[in-house]
């Protein structure tokens, strides 16, 4: 478990500090779309991919305390309720990374998109029976992320 904890923060720095290392373990998507924009491509393609949208979370009140000017920062947090419970039924484990979830912020008249890679799962849950789960949520997200990115 202190394994998984240590894996959480990283993951966590990662999408605040973007660090070039951990770049293969993320999606990452640019669009062209002004936020706003973007923010409505995001949630029409999760909705068309058959996700529901949990929640979405300002984290503007954490930005401006480290001095981040922006009003223009997001995390979608989405999934499939009959899946999710399905899942941690049997790998309660997974709950800390459950839903599924996508940054997006502004950065000039762009926004750009940053997810965890759902296959860096993988290498903490090897069970083979999780592998198409794993598989399936990178192919939506890669998916779902390039609609945003080629939506004009």
């Amino acid at each position: 478990m202190n394994k998984l904890m240590r894996w959480m923060g990283i993951i966590g720095l990662t999408l605040f500090l973007t660090a070039p290392a951990m770049a293969e373990d993320l999606l990452m998507a640019r669009t062209d779309n002004a936020f706003p924009e973007a923010m409505t491509l995001l949630q029409s393609a999760i909705s068309s991919h058959g996700y529901k949208i949990t929640r979405l979370q300002e984290v503007n009140e954490n930005l401006a305390k480290r001095q981040f000017k922006s009003d223009m920062y997001r995390v979608v947090y989405f999934g499939k309720y009959d899946e999710i419970k399905q899942v941690t039924a049997k790998y309660p484990e997974l709950i800390p990374f459950l839903p599924l979830s996508i940054t997006i912020f502004a950065e000039g008249d762009q926004a750009i998109l940053v997810a965890n890679h759902p296959r860096m799962l993988e290498t903490f849950f090897p069970d083979p029976a999780l592998k198409p789960t794993f598989e399936r949520w990178e192919k939506d997200m890669v998916t779902i992320m390039d609609e945003v990115r080629e939506s004009k």
